[in-house]
Parts: C-alpha cells; sequence; structure tokens
C-alpha cells in the first residue's frame, strides 16, 4: 500500500510495509481518484516510476506544487501525462502565481499539458532532470517558462510551443539556468519546439551550464531571439564564482527570425549582462538566420565576457532592403560597469577567438569575420517564399549544396562532444506532435542553413528524453539515433532515407527570480 502525505503526518508510517510497486493515480472532473492535481500532490508522496494521468476536456486550477517527496530516478521517473483518447482536448492548467511548479522533484516528465496564465511563470523549476514535453505554454504575462537560480539542475524542453509570454525587459519566454554547485554539468535541452510571438523580453534567454538547442523555429522576440549569458552572480550558493564552470551553448539546425516589432535590433545576444557572463563557448551551425526588418540589424551582438564564437553553415539574411552586421562588438566604453563578479567590460572573456567556415551572408553585409573560411556571399538565398516563412531553398539556391560536410571545431578552442551537423529539421512554423520530426535530406554535400530544398516525405519517430509513451517505443518503421549519435538506416519503399549520416557526431536582466522559494 502507498501511504498518503496525511496518513504519514498521523504517524501511522508503521502501519503496513509500503509496496515497492509503480502506482498509477487518476486526475479527473468526474469519476476520478482526485479532481485536481493540486490535490494528489498535497496527499500523496509520488515514487520512482509513478504514473498520474489526466483527463482532457477539463481546466485544472494553478498554483500547482510537485515537491521533493514526489521525485523519481533517473532510470524511473515520475511521469505526469495526458490521458489520451479519441476526440479529447488537452488537460488545461490555468492560472496562479505558477501554473505549475517542480519544487525540488526531481526526474519528472510532464507531458500533453496546455498551460497557461501565471502571473509569475506558467511553469517554473526549481529541480533536476525535469522534462516537458508535447506542451502547449502561452499567453503568460511573466515568464512562460522559468529555471531557479539554486537548485535547478537538467531541464529538457520538447515537442512543445511556447507564445505569447514575457514582459518588459527582465521576464522571458523562456529563462533558463542551473545550479552549478548542487548539480555540476547539467544541460539545458531546447529540441523541437516552436517559440513564437513575445509579448516581453527575450525568447530563449540562457544562462545554463550547456545549452543544446536544437531544430527549433524561434520567431518574434520582443528584444533578442536567443541570449546567451552567464548565472546571476548576486544570487547563486555559497561556493560559486564566475569561473567554477563554463557556459557553453551548441545551437544547430534551427530557423531564428528576428522582426521589425522587436527593439534590439539582435537576433543573438551572447557573452554576458551586467550580473553574469558566460566567459564560455557558443557553436552555431546550420541556422537560418533571418532579420526581417529594415535599418541596423545585428545577427550576433557580443559583450560583456563571451568565451568564443564558432559558427559554419549559417545562412544570415536581412529583408527590407539593409544589409546586416554579421559579429558585432559592444566595446567596453558603451556597457556600464558590472554589479558583481569580473569587473571586465570587454566583449571578450579573454581575447577575441572566432572561427567558422561555409557561412551564407550578404552582398554589403558588415563585420563578417574575417577569421572565417569558405563564406558565400550574395544578394539573395533564394528562398522559396520569405513572406510566407516559406524557408527551404529554391532550385538554383546558392545555399545547395555549399555547406561543410566536416566543419572541424578550433584546436585553440575547441567546442565539447558537439552536434557535428544537423539530422533533423525544425518544425516549420508549427507545433510538432511527439516523434513527429522530420530527419534531414542527406544529399552528398549539405546546403546552408537549417533546411533543405526539399524533405524526405516521410517522417522519422524519434523518442525524446523519456519514452513517448511509457511502456511502448518508438514507431516500429523507423529507430532513433544510437547512443553514439548516429541516425540508422530506415526504409520504406521508397529507399533508404537517412544512411550513417555524416551530419551526426557521438559524444567526444536583474530581475531576481526566486532563488529557492517564490
Amino acid at each position: 500500500m502507498r501511504f498518503s502525505k496525511s496518513l504519514l503526518g498521523l504517524g501511522l508510517i508503521a502501519a503496513a510495509p509500503l509496496s515497492a510497486a509503480a502506482a498509477t493515480y487518476t486526475v479527473g472532473p468526474s469519476g476520478r481518484q482526485y479532481t485536481q492535481l493540486s490535490t494528489l500532490f498535497n496527499n500523496v508522496n509520488l515514487a520512482p516510476g509513478d504514473i498520474v494521468e489526466v483527463d482532457g476536456n477539463a481546466t485544472y486550477s494553478g498554483n500547482i506544487v510537485i515537491g521533493d517527496d514526489d521525485s523519481g530516478t533517473e532510470a524511473n521517473p515520475v511521469t505526469i501525462r495526458w490521458r489520451r483518447v479519441a476526440g479529447a482536448t488537452r488537460p488545461v492548467l490555468s492560472g496562479g502565481t505558477h501554473t505549475i511548479k517542480f519544487e525540488q522533484s526531481n526526474h519528472v516528465v510532464l507531458e500533453g499539458f496546455e498551460i497557461t496564465g501565471g502571473s509569475s511563470s506558467c511553469v517554473f523549476s526549481e529541480a533536476h532532470n525535469a522534462t516537458v514535453r508535447d506542451a502547449y505554454i502561452h499567453d503568460c504575462p511573466s515568464h512562460g517558462i522559468l529555471g531557479a537560480d539554486q537548485n535547478s539542475g537538467s531541464f529538457t524542453l520538447e515537442y512543445s510551443e511556447v507564445a505569447r509570454a514575457g514582459q518588459g525587459d527582465r521576464r522571458h519566454a523562456i529563462y533558463m539556468q542551473s545550479d552549478e554547485v548542487a548539480f555540476p554539468d547539467t544541460v539545458f535541452r531546447m529540441r523541437y519546439n516552436y517559440v513564437h510571438d513575445a509579448t516581453g523580453g527575450v525568447l530563449v534567454r540562457v544562462r545554463h551550464q550547456r545549452a543544446e538547442i536544437y531544430y527549433n523555429w524561434i520567431e518574434g522576440s520582443d528584444l533578442h531571439e536567443v541570449e546567451l549569458i552567464g548565472p546571476d552572480c548576486e544570487t547563486q550558493k555559497s561556493g560559486w564564482t564566475a569561473d567554477l564552470r563554463r557556459e557553453d551553448a551548441d545551437v544547430v539546425g534551427n530557423v531564428i527570425i528576428h522582426r521589425a516589432g522587436s527593439r534590439s535590433g539582435n537576433a543573438f545576444r551572447i557573452g554576458g549582462d551586467l550580473n553574469g557572463r558566460n566567459q564560455g563557448r557558443t557553436r552555431l551551425v546550420n541556422n537560418t538566420i533571418i532579420l526581417d526588418r529594415g535599418g541596423n540589424a545585428n545577427a550576433v551582438l557580443v559583450q560583456l565576457g563571451q568565451g568564443s564564437l564558432e559558427m559554419h553553415n549559417n545562412a544570415i539574411y536581412q529583408n527590407g532592403g539593409s544589409t546586416p552586421a554579421i559579429v558585432r562588438e559592444n566595446p567596453a566604453s558603451d556597457v556600464a560597469a558590472p554589479y558583481c563578479g569580473p569587473s571586465s567590460r570587454e566583449p571578450w572573456s579573454n581575447g577575441r577567438k572566432v572561427a567558422g567556415s561555409n557561412n551564407w551572408v550578404q552582398t554589403g553585409a558588415t563585420l563578417v569575420p574575417a577569421e572565417w573560411s569558405g563564406t558565400v556571399r550574395g544578394s539573395d538565398p533564394m528562398l522559396t517564399n520569405l513572406t510566407q516563412r516559406s524557408l527551404r531553398p529554391r532550385a538554383g539556391s546558392p545555399l545547395l549544396a555549399a555547406g561543410n560536410n566536416t566543419p572541424v571545431t578550433p584546436t585553440a578552442f575547441p567546442f565539447p562532444s558537439p552536434q557535428l551537423l544537423p539530422a533533423f529539421d525544425p518544425p516549420l512554423r508549427a507545433k510538432l506532435a511527439i516523434g513527429d520530426a522530420h530527419a534531414r535530406l542527406a544529399p552528398s554535400r549539405i546546403a546552408i542553413g537549417a533546411l533543405e530544398q526539399s524533405d524526405i516525405d516521410t517522417r522519422i519517430r524519434v523518442n525524446g528524453a523519456q519514452p513517448m509513451i511509457p511502456g511502448q517505443g518508438p514507431a516500429s518503421s523507423a529507430a532513433p539515433p544510437t547512443a553514439g549519435g548516429q541516425v540508422q538506416p530506415v526504409s520504406s519503399g521508397r529507399g533508404v532515407y537517412v544512411g550513417r549520416s555524416p551530419y551526426r557526431q557521438a559524444p567526444a536582466a536583474r530581475y531576481r527570480r526566486s532563488v529557492v522559494r517564490p
């Protein structure tokens, strides 16, 4: 028997032996064990392997807290999921301060929910190895997804849509950090997501030790689409210093669109702000970066402590009759003195370190790194239809077969365990269902940018951080990448689509967020 929290509080823990078997709990408006998720978490200690199934066609109140006594293990996470039945809509989690919060509840999977309306955040993670999958997170008046400064470790976001979140300059659609004292060597994984239409701030702001941002469509920030900086030096645990860990980011196979409504003019801002610089390595590979605005615009702005920047096979295009700056450095004279941490105001933490190959830039683009090799220049990348956001290169495009199949990370500042080249397409401006990532067509030479001229006309089922549905594997007609990172051949009567692809490689703001409690 599994004891409830209320029984444990009455001292009945010795009444009977605890069961080691995983349990399934049901939540729904009628005929279920609980009518609200918050009631379940207030009364039951979930254990590794437990499953919570939640009925759709219903709205559940926010302020849901998954506590530290509801943790799973890495091998047996706790899974909280939509009970999928034909014709049912997603369960909606609505309102509250934090609509749903991982409060030191480690190894938990949240799958299939619509989440909206949290006044401080829609999803707040103060936990390690939390996974949010197949979620629609929207209309969040403050943060959409927020990671705590302390007690947070790895976090995975996949197959999800985040829309209309953020406020002002300090609250963002996605804002992630890790606790490098409590959970060193952890990863923020973001893949197969559609993130768009910020109502404030940055779409993807990352202070995490390592970020792996693969195969996403990111469009329409209020400030920058992606910001890669260091931990907030004012809010870390005792023992933390800026030199404890380096913050690295591998950004591969994404579409990044910076619109005219954004206030900053930067698609990427990397390095640091006044209370945290990454001093780390940023790698951008096979991204399509569109600056859909006139006037001054920067593909990448570097300031306040970037370690290095490596770029291969990226297509960078500014619409609206202008040409962009590719890598602009914000000089020390243009920034204020940092509040804490290293006092340097230089854009690079230890001198400029830039490398890259086979990037496409417009004729007339400025600040194109002299360190790059094989740069392709032209007036038009010949995308199918930029206005309609159809961004595959059309026949005759200078992007086709112009990439570097074997980009080499520089020996002077190598990126650790990179994703060599993209193996999948990003979602095409729409949320993907679980497993519906399209494998990238593998010609003899890769195209520049996030997309080839055409896809393979067949989906490749791809498992996420945990099995797509507990107890079931991916569709039998396809195989996920192996542990070594290679995509296995997939055939369905039209020939083998993906072989042992060269596109994979084996592993070789002063808004102070809640530190421990909101």
